[in-house]
C-alpha cells in the first residue's frame, strides 16, 4: 500500500505550530517574570508599603567650632500613581496651594519616561518637593483624603552666616546621571553641587534607612512586616570641620565688597585654607528649598559672574608675586647669587627691546630687586639663564624653568578639595615652538621673567607660593577640610611637597620680602601692623584696561602663621589695594580682631568701587 506523504507533511505542521505557541509561551513568561519587574512591583506594592528613610546629611563647622551649615526639616509630597483613587483634584491643588494646570504638568512630566525614565505606576513617585512645615500642615491634616499621595520627611540645608558661598557651595536634586553614575540615588534625591558639598558629598550624606510596612486587602497599612526584621535605620552623615575662619572669611568678603577679585589664605605648616573669597560673590541662602533653579539662573545671567570660584578658576596673569619663584629658580641653577648684580636704567634695554620700570637705585643685587620689584633684574636673570651654554639650547634651558616652576606649584591643578580648579599656564618648548617655529630665545619669551606674557596662575597657586616660601621649600596640597568625624583626611593633605630649591636661597627670598615691608613696594603693611615680621611681594599685573592689583605674602617671618594671596582686578598698582587688603587680613587672623584704625580702614576700602564694563577690563 502507498504511503500517504500529505499526512506526514502535515503531521509535521502541527507539531511546529504546537512546538511554536509552547516557545512563545516560554518568551512571554521570561519577559513578564525575569525581564520586566512591572508584576513584581504590582504585587509587592498590594503586599508591601517600602518607605525610605533619609539620613541628616552632615554639619559643617569652621576651624574654631562655629556652626556653619545645618539642616532644617522640609517635607516631599510622593505619589504611587497605581493607588490614586477618587481624588479630589481641587482640595488637593487648594491644600497644597497649586493650580490644577500645576497638577496637571506636574502628572504629565512624572510620567514622560523621558523626563523621570524610573517612572513606575507601582512605586512611589516625587510629586512636589521641599515643602516647608507651614506649606505641609494643611496637607498633612487631609492626607487621609488623598488616597496613594504620602508625606516624607526630608531636611534641607540652612546657613548660620552669608558668607563661604563658593567653599560651602550647595544640595540640588539630582540628575539622569547622577542616578546612573551611584545606585544609591533616585529620582528626586539630593546631591552637593557645589564646594565641599560636592566633594565631600559621600561622607556627608550618610546612609539611608528603611520600613517596609504592611498592607491588608484594601491598602491599609498594618504595622512593619515580620516586626521590623527587615527594617534598616538610617546612618547619618558625618560632620566635617573646615580650616576655614569665618570672621577672616567675613571680613575677606568685606573688603571685596564692590570690587572683582579674590582672597586665599593658607596655614603655612598645613596647607589648610583660612579663607577662600571669590567677588562678586552670593547669599547661600538663594540656593536653598524650591526657588534655587530659579536663583540659579538669575546668578548664571549675571555679568559680573558671581557663581564663578575666582579663587580657583580665575586665571591671571601673577605679575611680580611670580619674580620670587624666578629668584629662586635662579639661585638653584647658579645663574645668579644673592649678590649678583644687574643694571635697570628705568627698565631692561637689550637692542630695541625695553621693558619698562620704575625709578631706584642701580645696580642692585637680589634682596633689593625683591625688595623694590625691579623688573630688569628677573629680566637679566632669564635672559642669562636661557643663553647658558649648559643647557646648549634655549629649548633646554626653559624645560629646565618650567620644572621648577611646576615643582613651586604653577601649571597644574594643585589638587585642592573642591570641583573646577584650573591649572594655569607655564608655557613649555613645544608652545613656543609652535608659536615661533623654532626660532626664538630669551629675549622673545622676557615677559615671563615678570610673570606676564603667556604666564596665568589662580589666587590659590599664588597664595600656595606664598606658604612655600614661608616654609622655605615645601607645601601641603591646600585644602579646606580640616577634619572629616569618624573618618581619616586623604594623605595627599598631610604629605609635605618638596620643591628641590634649597632651603639657603629661600632665606634669601624671603630677606628680600621683608625687605620689601620695611622699605620697598610693601611699605605700607609695616605701617598697618608694626608689630609683626611681615615679609610682601606686591604685583601689578598688566591688563588690556586698567592694571591688576596683587599682593602676596605671609607673617611672621619665623614659624608663620598665614600666607595670603589678594588679587583685585583692575585695582591698579599692588599697593593700592593688594598691601592694604592682605594687611588687614592678617591682622584679624593674628589678633582675632582689627584695632580701631584697622577697622576705619576696612570700612573705607569696602566703600571703594572698582566696577568697570568688560570693555574695559
Amino acid at each position: 500500500m502507498a504511503k500517504d506523504y500529505r499526512f506526514e507533511k502535515r503531521k509535521f505542521m502541527v507539531g511546529g505550530i504546537a512546538v511554536s505557541i509552547v516557545l512563545i509561551y516560554l518568551v512571554r513568561l521570561f519577559f513578564l517574570q525575569i525581564s520586566t519587574d512591572d508584576y513584581k512591583k504590582n504585587a509587592d506594592s498590594n503586599a508591601f508599603l517600602k518607605k525610605i528613610q533619609y539620613p541628616s546629611r552632615g554639619a559643617i563647622y569652621d576651624r574654631y567650632g562655629k556652626l556653619l551649615v545645618f539642616n532644617q526639616p522640609a517635607y516631599d509630597i510622593k505619589v504611587v500613581p497605581r493607588e490614586v483613587e477618587n481624588l479630589d483634584t481641587l482640595d488637593l491643588c487648594s491644600s497644597l496651594y497649586i493650580t490644577p494646570e500645576q497638577f496637571k504638568r506636574t502628572m504629565e512630566e512624572m510620567k514622560d519616561r523621558r523626563r523621570n525614565p524610573g517612572y513606575s505606576k507601582y512605586t512611589e513617585q516625587l510629586f512636589m518637593s521641599q515643602l516647608s512645615a507651614e506649606e505641609c500642615s494643611v496637607f498633612q491634616e487631609k492626607l487621609f483624603k488623598f488616597r496613594g499621595f504620602y508625606v516624607q520627611r526630608r531636611t534641607i540645608r540652612q546657613y548660620a552666616y552669608n558668607a563661604a558661598a563658593h567653599a560651602l557651595g550647595d544640595i540640588g536634586e539630582v540628575s539622569q546621571k547622577d542616578i546612573e553614575g551611584d545606585n544609591y540615588y533616585m529620582g528626586g534625591d539630593y546631591i552637593g553641587k557645589l564646594g565641599v558639598e560636592s566633594s565631600y558629598e559621600k561622607h556627608l550624606r550618610g546612609e539611608k534607612g528603611v520600613e517596609v510596612l504592611l498592607r491588608d486587602a484594601h491598602g491599609r497599612i498594618q504595622g512593619h512586616y515580620m516586626d521590623g526584621k527587615y527594617d534598616r535605620r538610617a546612618v547619618p552623615g558625618r560632620d566635617l570641620t573646615l580650616g576655614l575662619d569665618v570672621d577672616l572669611q567675613l571680613l575677606g568678603e568685606r573688603l571685596l565688597k564692590n570690587k572683582i577679585g579674590s582672597i586665599v589664605a593658607i596655614e603655612p605648616e598645613t596647607g589648610e585654607i583660612l579663607c577662600l573669597i571669590s567677588s562678586p560673590n552670593y547669599d547661600p541662602h538663594l540656593m536653598i528649598g524650591r526657588q534655587r533653579g530659579k536663583n540659579h539662573v538669575m546668578l548664571q545671567r549675571d555679568k559680573q559672574k558671581p557663581l564663578l570660584n575666582r579663587a580657583l578658576m580665575g586665571v591671571y596673569p601673577p605679575g611680580s608675586t611670580f619674580k620670587p619663584a624666578q629668584g629662586l629658580t635662579f639661585l638653584q641653577e647658579g645663574i645668579i647669587q644673592s649678590s649678583t648684580t644687574f643694571p635697570c636704567s628705568h627698565g631692561f634695554h637689550y637692542g630695541r627691546l625695553t621693558v619698562g620700570c620704575h625709578a631706584h637705585p642701580s645696580p642692585l643685587p637680589l634682596i633689593p630687586a625683591i625688595a623694590t620689584s625691579c623688573n630688569s633684574y628677573f629680566c637679566w636673570g632669564l635672559f642669562r639663564m636661557f643663553g647658558d651654554k649648559k643647557y646648549g639650547r634655549p629649548q633646554n634651558a626653559i624645560t629646565v624653568w618650567k620644572d621648577h616652576m611646576v615643582a613651586q606649584g604653577f601649571g597644574y591643578k594643585l589638587g585642592v578639595d573642591l570641583p573646577g580648579e584650573k591649572r594655569g599656564l607655564i608655557p613649555n618648548a613645544q608652545y613656543y615652538d609652535k608659536a615661533y617655529r623654532g626660532h626664538w630665545n630669551g629675549l622673545t619669551v622676557i615677559s615671563i621673567a615678570i610673570g606676564q606674557g603667556e604666564i596665568l596662575a589662580t589666587p590659590l597657586q599664588i597664595a600656595n607660593l606664598s606658604a612655600t616660601i614661608a616654609n622655605r621649600g615645601y607645601f601641603t596640597t591646600p585644602h579646606l577640610v580640616k577634619a572629616i568625624k569618624g573618618a581619616p583626611l586623604d594623605s595627599l593633605y598631610r604629605a609635605k611637597r618638596w620643591t628641590g630649591i634649597d632651603r639657603k636661597h629661600y632665606e634669601d627670598v624671603v630677606a628680600g620680602m621683608r625687605a620689601a615691608v620695611t622699605g620697598g613696594t610693601c611699605r605700607m603693611a609695616g605701617i598697618i601692623l608694626p608689630g609683626v615680621e611681615i615679609c610682601g611681594k606686591t604685583g601689578t599685573a598688566q591688563n588690556r584696561g586698567h592694571d591688576h592689583s596683587a599682593f602676596m605674602g605671609f607673617a611672621p617671618m619665623h614659624k608663620p602663621k598665614i600666607a595670603i594671596a589678594v588679587y583685585v582686578e583692575n585695582g591698579g598698582f599692588g599697593a593700592v589695594y593688594g598691601v592694604p587688603i592682605g594687611t588687614l587680613m592678617m591682622e584679624q587672623y593674628l589678633n582675632k580682631k582689627l584695632s580701631p584704625a584697622s577697622e576705619t580702614m576696612a570700612e573705607e576700602l569696602s566703600n571703594r568701587v572698582i566696577f568697570y564694563d568688560d570693555s574695559e577690563r
